[in-house]
């Protein structure tokens, strides 16, 4: 990979060369489609910087050894897609609780169950924020082009490092398939977060859990200087289980708090034409395609139309999306599921009576037409 080189990829590929500019070096997971370029890719990049790549037997298992080598030390991800996702769910509740900061790439398709393997969907974005148990919080990240596949890759290391924590990347058929031109950046470009370890010294008392002034935690490599203790029970500040009520607690508001309370730093967006707009669109992944083809085609016509595309999708960036539609007369929420952003948008927004689902779960991609139909159905009815 080149400083400054451009190739023409699939955004699965992006993927890739966003992860190993960022510092991947381990890599564990089990092929599924449309996820296993993913794999494919690192199969044959990881050993050429030195880094491990292994298929596991399943996907649990994928996900336990991704824990494994982060906790030892190694920038680790894993990919799959709709029904592994369901089965690494444990795993990254392992994570959340033991704050293992890690990578999760999902490339959506249509389910339940095994669903339609080869076609689109957007009906995980509810899982990958509720899909293991408990009260617990997550990021989770998104993108539309190829460019922005790489460079939130990039992102999803950098937060996964600086909150200990699984960074879910929500991509879809569509985007991980489809080819456009990629730039990578020169090294040191992009801003690249690295593992922050402990400088308490060998023989020293180390708490693996006790955060700095700043929160960070810093880690020490497991098997290294320190010996310490991981459990996915609630636990001490050496990592021992404990039922104590005011620990469990206190534990539990922090797993939250961490990264809930920063939700609005959180936020990754884009957007085109919200200055003046009368009609918001707001959507993600590879329907924010569509909507963007849209909405240049009707600023073109002199229509008051605006984008707001979310690139962070959990912890919900409420504070933005009532800022960005506070003015709006309608809103489009444009999304390849029954609604689960669209739910989301009503309970932050002024007017929850004037947003508007324009969706399609059938394993073919919203166009720009469909969006068209649902507005031209709203607008005639005088809103």
């Amino acid at each position: 990979m080149s400083e400054g080189e451009i190739r023409f990829v699939q955004g699965n590929e992006a993927c890739v060369r966003g992860a190993l500019y960022a510092g991947v070096r381990f890599f564990a997971g089990y092929p599924i489609t449309p996820s296993t370029e993913v794999a494919e890719h690192l199969a044959e990049q990881l050993p050429r910087v030195g880094g491990k790549f292994v298929q596991m037997e399943d996907e649990i298992a994928s996900m336990c050894a991704v824990c494994g080598a982060s906790l030892a030390g190694s920038k680790a991800m894993t990919a799959t897609s709709g029904p592994g996702f369901s089965l690494k769910q444990e795993a990254i509740g392992y994570a959340v609780m033991a704050e293992i900061p890690c990578v999760v790439v999902n490339v959506q398709r249509g389910g339940p169950s095994t669903g339609l393997p080869t076609k689109v969907a957007q009906g995980d974005v509810n899982q990958a924020r509720w899909g293991t148990h408990g009260d617990h919080a997550i990021i989770v990240l998104t993108a539309s082009t190829i460019q922005d596949v790489f460079s939130i890759t990039v992102e999803a290391f950098n937060l996964a490092e600086t909150y200990r924590t699984p960074v879910i990347l929500l991509f879809d058929e569509v985007v991980g398939h489809m080819r456009e031109k990629l730039f990578i950046p020169p090294a040191g470009e992009l801003p690249v977060v690295e593992r922050l370890r402990t400088d308490v010294a060998a023989g020293v008392n180390y708490h693996p859990y006790l955060p700095r002034e700043d929160g960070r935690l810093p880690m020490s490599d497991f098997g290294g200087v320190h010996r310490y203790n991981v459990t996915g029970l609630f636990h001490d500040i050496w990592g021992f289980p404990t039922e104590n009520p005011e620990q469990v607690s206190k534990l539990a508001y922090h797993l939250v708090d961490k990264i809930e309370n920063r939700a609005h730093l959180l936020a990754r967006w884009k957007e085109f034409y919200l200055e003046d707009a009368e009609h918001i669109i707001i959507s993600y992944g590879s329907s924010a395609r569509s909507a963007r083809h849209l909405v240049e085609t009707r600023r073109a016509k002199g229509d008051r139309i605006g984008l707001l595309e979310l690139q962070t999708l959990w912890p919900f960036p409420a504070q933005l999306v009532r800022e960005k539609t506070a003015h709006a007369r309608n809103i489009f929420v444009v999304e390849m599921n029954m609604g689960q952003v669209t739910t989301q948008v009503k309970q932050v927004v002024q007017k929850p009576d004037r947003v508007f689902l324009v969706n399609r779960m059938d394993g073919i991609m919203v166009t720009p037409t469909d969006i068209g139909k649902v507005m031209r159905v709203i607008e005639g009815r005088g809103f």
